[in-house]
């Protein structure tokens, strides 16, 4: 690596404190934890190997130095050990977006105020004022449909399903409605991310550089000059 492409020492600094912010949030989630499988504790184990590993690449690019310790992360999907006949079932979706044009999505929010008197659009709100009107018109399905109308852009998102041996009670879970979800629970999972597009296409390269490997290593038969 060049000396312009190293990482600078503040970098390699405040890459260390995520580590030491990632151990403390880590602890304090270990310490309250609810049961076995703490989505918390799940949560937080991620976050730390996270930042683990982003000080260990920073701190040997930069000093030619490894640390001492290494925090595995699971290859396979968290097992399936819930109800084999579920009474109920969440589905549970996160979708991420970039707000890359605010002055469009500020103006579609404008637009849906002027038609609608019942809809108002606080001047200073800016962009989260914005979302506001946006989420109270349209469905989630929506607005995924149609994000880029709205100057967003797309970001990783999942889908879980997960299942309950008991219905739910009314009102029961809406103050902290993704905090109780073993992930052993969960019986589907539906992830996007541009990350899976990386590793197809790296996938892709390694097999035509495969191929093109073959066909160098063919025999060319005798007399003959290879085409």
């Amino acid at each position: 690596m060049s000396d312009a492409a190293l990482p600078t020492v503040a970098e390699v600094r405040a890459a260390a404190e995520a580590v030491k912010a990632a151990l403390d949030r880590h602890l304090a989630a270990v310490e309250s934890r609810t049961g076995e499988e703490d989505p918390a504790v799940y949560a937080a184990f991620n976050e730390l190997a996270a930042a683990a590993e982003e000080y260990d690449e920073l701190l040997y690019d930069r000093y030619d130095e490894v640390t001492p310790f290494e925090i595995p992360t699971p290859e396979d999907p968290v097992p399936y050990t819930g109800p084999a006949e579920p009474a109920a079932f969440s589905v549970l979706i996160r979708r991420d977006y970039a707000v890359v044009e605010p002055q469009r999505l500020i103006a579609q929010a404008e637009r849906l105020t002027a038609l609608d008197r019942d809809v108002d659009l606080d001047d200073d709100a800016g962009s989260a004022g914005a979302l506001g009107v946006l989420f109270g018109e349209y469905e989630p399905d929506e607005i995924a449909s149609r994000y880029k109308e709205f100057g967003l852009e797309e970001g990783d998102s999942t889908l879980w399903i997960a299942t309950s041996e008991e219905v739910a009670e009314p009102g029961e879970w809406l103050n902290s409605p993704f905090g109780h979800t073993d992930p052993q629970d969960v019986l589907h999972r539906f992830d996007v991310s541009s990350v899976f597009d990386e590793e197809s296409e790296d996938y892709e390269d390694d097999e035509a550089a495969e191929e093109e490997d073959e066909e160098d290593d063919e025999p060319v038969e005798p007399g003959l000059a290879p085409a």
